[in-house]
């Protein structure tokens, strides 16, 4: 199928990438042109501007937004709303609030043009794995797009949510439980690491240990492996952990829910005082996050 992918960072490059190993046509856009000109030689339809993308697809056109979450994103679906005919398509593929999807479905109803978000998860390592898509949306629309959600995903990789925010919502939950997840590792290690043993341990052969037949092994625990590998004792990172925002609003979900959930909520205070308070568990937070992720870290001076 022919698309555009709009926001060449790490992920929608990636993404683009993958869409043209499968076969399709992308209209590829981004703020700078250096990553547009990038992905035209990769064999991506360059486009220079937004209005430049719609006369490059053809009807019903596909659009699909790899932008931070916000604004940024409002804007985009305001002009795609100007620019778009009726029947098109607009996806956002970033981590939008699910909210934020029901306001941004209505703005585009109302011009016959189609929304449809899709929760990704994969990171840096997506082009080679494939991504996790947690779709929302018109059961119509998302078999227009199928296509693209097959190439994108691996093996039973893509799910079709429900309507409209509902993606966005699974995904926001999927990074709730990876909050808890990594915490409860980030704790161990640092057990390990305070403990009277500790000089003897590798904490890269104890990743390695953990993913052989243990309940605990996962795909994370390779991440810490390659992470412990570089940097045995992470003593080249700083103990600060960013949050990107669905933590938050996994944890506004559970109060308004009234579901108890204390691993995420702790798991969230937690990177709120990794800011102010650095640690060997806050070490390998940021290096679990800059391994699947790409997300930057903090060096020591």
């Amino acid at each position: 199928m022919k698309l555009a992918m709009i926001g060449l960072g790490k992920m929608g490059f990636n993404m683009a990438k993958r869409l043209l190993q499968g076969g399709h046509t992308v209209v590829v856009h981004n703020r700078t042109s250096e990553r547009t000109d990038e992905a035209a030689r990769q064999g991506a339809v360059p486009a220079y501007s937004l209005t430049e993308v719609v006369q490059k697809l053809s009807r019903p056109r596909v659009v699909w937004i790899m932008l931070p979450a916000g604004p940024v994103v409002d804007e985009h679906v305001r002009e795609f709303g100007r620019l778009l005919d009726p029947g098109d398509i607009v996806v956002d593929g970033g981590n939008s609030y699910f909210e934020d999807d029901l306001k941004h479905e209505s703005l585009l109803k109302e011009k016959g043009v189609r929304y449809m978000d899709a929760g990704v998860s994969g990171g840096v390592w997506g082009l080679q794995i494939g991504y996790c898509l947690m779709v929302g949306g018109d059961p119509e629309v998302y078999r227009i797009v199928e296509p693209a959600l097959e190439t994108l995903a691996p093996k039973d990789g893509y799910l079709h949510c429900g309507p409209v925010g509902s993606g966005h919502f699974v995904k926001m939950v999927h990074n709730g439980i990876e909050y808890g997840m990594m915490q409860a590792y980030a704790e161990g290690f640092e057990i390990l690491f305070k403990s009277r043993f500790s000089q003897s341990m590798d904490f890269r052969k104890i990743a390695h240990l953990w993913n052989q037949g243990s309940v605990i092994r996962s795909w994370l625990l390779e991440l810490a492996e390659a992470a412990f590998s570089k940097d045995p004792d992470l003593a080249s990172i700083k103990g600060q952990v960013a949050d990107s925002g669905e933590g938050r609003w996994t944890v506004r979900q559970a109060v308004d829910l009234g579901v108890s959930a204390p691993v995420i909520a702790a798991s969230l205070f937690t990177r709120f005082a990794s800011r102010t308070e650095d640690s060997f568990g806050n070490k390998v937070l940021a290096a679990l996050r800059h391994e699947f992720g790409g997300h930057a870290v903090v060096k020591e001076e």
